[in-house]
């Protein structure tokens, strides 16, 4: 089994993007395996009401029973927006959203915001895994009026002392993954996975060697990134870097945990 903890519906307003909707995203997933994909409304990182492109998301997912049967939504929620209490409300009752994905960088708030910590502490008290990108785009080749600033593995870390006990998914892991020896500890207690996407994962075996085979989920970042990439760092590992078991985890297993499903 194949799960995608990482894709994306919508549009993109630096770039053109194919692939972007919810019947396009059945396609590619029929034409490379992918069972089940985890996905998110990107409009939703520039609305500035991020309710609406949840409820996009929701509409366009129960137009199908095959959207349904095989794409699990995710909210994209702003804890700085008046109303974010209510909006988590209706992504967990009504949308049937099983996690949230967080933007600081393009919502403009730290992780170290009061309201931010409150969001990941509900996530928590209702079992919701927190996903957080570190990169969403390249930033060599962004427009003038996108961010500049990209994340390392180190700038998740307040977030991860402030609520310890959440569920966490860490999404395109890019630059550098050097931490000290307390933060390396804190995150391989932490119940988190890093999806196979991202460019700092090239080097997954020392990734491995260091977190552990449980803190690995497929990744795509579909559509802004191509598709085989996050499968192939799986598949290409030797045998001696990991065995079937380890990667039944990373295809699908982790992934599953995290979700709860």
């Amino acid at each position: 089994m194949l799960l995608d903890i990482n894709a994306y519906v919508g549009h993109w307003p630096f770039k053109q993007l194919k692939y972007n909707t919810c019947e396009a995203t059945i396609d590619r997933m029929d034409r490379f395996g992918v069972d089940i994909s985890v996905i998110s409304n990107l409009n939703g990182i520039f609305y500035k009401n991020t309710q609406s492109a949840n409820k996009e998301l929701f509409e366009g997912i129960q137009s199908n029973k095959h959207f349904r049967e095989r794409l699990i939504p995710f909210g994209v929620i702003n804890p700085i927006y008046a109303g974010w209490r209510d909006d988590l409300e209706e992504c967990r009752t009504k949308f049937g959203m099983k996690g949230i994905r967080l933007y600081p960088k393009y919502h403009d708030y730290e992780l170290s915001d009061p309201a931010c910590i409150e969001l990941v502490q509900l996530a928590h008290d209702f079992d919701l895994p927190v996903a957080f990108s570190f990169r969403m785009v390249d930033s060599r080749q962004r427009s003038w009026i996108d961010i500049e600033q990209e994340w390392d593995l180190k700038n998740i870390i307040p977030i991860v002392k402030a609520v310890p006990d959440a569920k966490y998914i860490f999404l395109n892991l890019t630059n550098s993954t050097k931490l000290n020896d307390e933060e390396e500890l804190l995150l391989k207690d932490a119940n988190m996975v890093i999806d196979t996407s991202g460019r700092s994962v090239n080097a997954f075996q020392e990734l491995i060697n260091r977190f552990g085979k449980e803190k690995f989920a497929f990744g795509t970042h579909s559509p802004i990134l191509d598709y085989m990439t996050g499968l192939l760092r799986i598949e290409s590992l030797r045998d001696s870097e990991a065995d079937e078991e380890s990667k039944i985890l990373f295809r699908s297993g982790n992934a599953k945990r995290i979700l709860g499903i």
